[in-house]
C-alpha cells in the first residue's frame, strides 16, 4: 500500500504528463526549458526521484514528439538537449536502451540530412550520437549498421559551421576506435570525404585518417590518388595535413605508388598545360589566375613534399633518385607560369645536389656554368634571375641521375642536410606564409 506522500508524487507526475500531452508547441517549449534548467547534470537516480520513478514516461513522450516534428524544420534544440540530459546521466543505461528501442539512432542520423533543420540543431544531434558511441562497442556498431558513417560524413562535407564540423570529427574518431567490425567502414568514409568542397572538412578528414590508418593497418588502394589530389588545394592548412598524412603513408604498402605519384606531379600532362595556353589566347584575363591552376598547385606541393620526405629519410631520397626525381624537379624549375613551383623545386633540388655527387655533376652539366652558379648562389630566388632561354633549358632537361649510375653519397654533407629538424631549413621555415603570398601573384 502506497503512502500518502507517494500517492501525491504519483499524482503530480500524472498531472505533469497530462499537461504535456495537452500542450501545444509553445507550452511544450516552456516545459522543456524548465526541465533543462532544473535537471541538467543530474544522475539517473536523481531523475527518477524528480519524476517519482516515472522519468522514462517523459523521455518516451519527448522522443516521440521529436520523431513526429523533426521533418517539419521546427526548432529541435530544446528537445535534443532534454534527451541529452537523460542519455548523459550517470547510471542511465536504461534511458539509453529505451531511446534506442523507439528508433532514436535513426532519427538522429536522419536529422543530419534534412535541409530545413538548422545547423545548431544538427550539432545537438551529433552530440547525442557522441554520447551513444561513447557508451560502448555495440552502440558504435549500431550507429554504423544504421548507415551512420555515410550520413555523418556527408554532413561533415556540407556543414557550414567549423564548430559543428569539429564535433563531427570527434564522433568519427570515436567510431574508429574500439570498433573492429566497422573501423574499415569509417576509414573508407574518411577517404571518400577528401574530394569534398569544404576545406575545413578536408582538413579534419585528413587528421582523422592519420588516426584511422594506424588502427586499420592495411591501406585502401584509393587513398594514394585521393591524397595526391588534395595537394591541388589553395588552402595551406589542408596541404599541411595532406603532407603529414603522406609522411605516415610511406611506411605502408603504398610507399612506391605514392612516391611515383609525387614525382609524376612534377611534370603536369601536356594536355593540361596546353588547355591553359589555349585559354590564355582566347581570354587574357586567365593570365591573372594561372597561379591557381590545380596542376601547378599540385606541382609546387609535390616539390615541397618530396623535399620534406627526402630530408627526413636518406633511403627514401635514394628511392626518389631512382624514380628520376631530379629530372622532374628541374622541369618544374622551368615552369615560368608558376613561380612557387620554381622556388620549391629549386630548394628541393639543392638538397639532392648537396647529398649526391652524381646529381651535382649531372645538374651542372645540364644547366651550364652560368645557370648552375646562379643556382648555387641562392636556390630559393633562382626563378627571379633566369631568362626564358634558361627556363627552357631547365624544362627540357634530359638528366637521368639514378643510383644505378653511381653508388656514391656525399657523407660529408649528411650532417649538414639532415641535422636537427631539417624541414625548418631556409626556404621551408615560413613556407605557409610564402606559399600564400605566391599563390596570389
Amino acid at each position: 500500500m502506497t503512502s500518502i506522500k507517494e500517492q501525491a508524487a504519483i499524482s503530480r507526475l500524472l498531472s505533469f504528463l497530462q499537461e504535456w500531452d495537452n500542450a501545444g508547441k509553445g507550452l511544450r517549449n516552456q516545459i522543456l526549458t524548465t526541465f533543462i534548467e532544473t535537471n541538467e547534470g543530474k544522475t539517473g537516480p536523481e531523475l527518477e526521484l524528480e519524476f517519482s520513478q516515472g522519468a522514462s514516461l517523459f523521455l518516451i513522450r519527448v522522443t516521440t514528439w521529436l520523431r513526429i516534428i523533426y521533418m517539419t524544420g521546427l526548432e529541435l534544440e530544446k528537445i535534443l538537449r532534454s534527451i541529452g540530459i537523460f542519455l548523459s546521466a550517470v547510471s542511465s543505461n536504461r534511458y539509453l536502451l529505451e531511446f534506442l528501442e523507439i528508433g532514436g539512432v535513426l532519427t538522429l542520423l536522419e536529422i543530419l540530412g534534412v535541409e530545413k533543420i538548422n545547423e545548431e540543431d544538427k550539432k545537438e544531434s551529433i552530440k547525442l550520437l557522441q554520447i551513444i558511441a561513447n557508451t560502448g562497442r555495440k552502440y558504435k556498431e549500431l550507429i554504423c549498421e544504421s548507415y551512420g558513417v555515410r550520413a555523418i560524413a556527408e554532413f561533415l562535407a556540407k556543414s557550414k559551421s567549423e564548430e559543428t564540423q569539429e564535433e563531427v570529427q570527434v564522433l568519427l574518431e570515436t567510431l574508429v576506435h574500439g570498433n573492429p567490425k566497422y573501423q574499415n567502414q569509417v576509414y573508407k568514409g574518411l577517404i571518400a570525404l577528401l574530394p569534398c568542397g569544404s576545406p575545413k572538412a578536408q582538413r579534419l578528414a585528413l587528421q582523422t585518417l592519420k588516426t584511422a590508418q594506424s588502427i586499420v593497418g592495411a591501406t585502401h588502394p584509393s587513398i594514394v590518388d585521393r591524397v595526391l589530389t588534395v595537394l591541388s588545394t589553395v588552402h595551406l592548412e589542408v596541404q599541411y595535413e595532406a603532407i603529414e598524412l603522406i609522411k605516415d603513408l610511406i611506411h605502408y604498402d603504398v610507399r612506391l605508388p605514392l612516391l611515383k605519384g609525387l614525382v609524376a606531379l612534377l611534370m603536369p600532362p601536356v594536355k593540361e598545360t596546353s588547355k591553359l595556353q589555349a585559354r590564355i589566347f582566347s581570354d587574357s584575363s586567365i593570365l591573372q589566375t594561372t597561379t591557381q591552376l590545380p596542376v601547378f598547385l599540385q606541382q609546387a606541393a609535390a616539390a615541397k613534399t618530396i623535399g620534406i620526405l627526402a630530408r627526413n629519410d636518406l633511403n627514401l631520397a635514394v628511392e626518389l633518385l631512382n624514380l628520376r626525381v631530379v629530372h622532374g624537379l628541374m622541369s618544374a624549375m622551368g615552369n615560368t607560369d608558376h613561380s612557387n613551383s620554381q622556388r620549391l623545386a629549386s630548394l628541393t633540388l639543392e638538397y639532392f645536389v648537396q647529398m649526391f655527387p652524381l646529381v651535382e655533376e649531372q645538374v651542372r652539366k645540364s644547366m651550364g656554368d652560368e645557370l648552375y652558379q646562379l643556382f648555387l648562389n641562392d636556390a630559393e630566388i633562382l626563378y627571379t634571375k633566369i631568362d626564358s632561354i634558361q627556363a627552357d633549358i631547365l624544362a627540357a632537361n634530359k638528366v637521368n641521375a639514378t643510383t644505378d649510375s653511381c653508388d656514391c653519397i656525399d657523407n660529408s654533407s649528411i650532417s649538414f642536410s639532415t641535422g636537427s629538424n631539417d624541414m625548418n631549413q631556409r626556404g621551408y621555415t615560413n613556407d605557409f606564409e610564402k606559399l600564400h603570398s605566391k599563390s596570389k601573384e
